[in-house]
């Protein structure tokens, strides 16, 4: 699953889109397709609900109850200069689209990189990588 970690209020906080109703949810919420939304923040067309939104539904897709993510977002997004929002926000749609730097580092294991960099066979290691997931 395509997490991101990030701090937001509290303490640090793990959000995702595990479901494709989540998804669904947050284009209905936002008013705008997965990729419309995407391009907005690449672009910084965002709207402050568009922020907000990823933010509470990715929560809630990482663990978090509706009623908490909906708390946190009221009491540490809003009066809070918006780029510490926008950062955390970004940071969780880039993760549905590309997967995390936790997913990266979980696909092939880091004693096996350091090993294959050593003996300069990196290819092999990634090959061995990909045919231990597909079994």
């Amino acid at each position: 699953m395509n997490q991101h970690k990030a701090f937001f209020g509290d303490g640090e906080k793990t959000f995702a889109f595990p479901t494709r109703e989540l998804i669904e949810e947050l284009e209905m919420k936002t008013g705008h397709g997965i990729g419309a939304l995407f391009r907005r923040f690449r672009t910084q067309d965002f709207s402050l609900s568009d922020v907000f939104e990823v933010i509470r539904l990715g929560l809630i897709g990482g663990g978090t109850t509706p009623a908490e993510a909906a708390r946190l977002v009221s009491v540490y997004g809003v009066g809070r200069p918006l780029a510490e929002s926008f950062a955390v926000a970004d940071g969780v749609i880039t993760a549905l689209f590309f997967g995390s730097a936790e997913d990266d580092a979980a696909a092939i294991p880091q004693d096996e990189l350091r090993q294959a960099a050593a003996t300069g066979d990196l290819a092999g290691a990634i090959s061995a990588a990909y045919e231990d997931a597909t079994e």
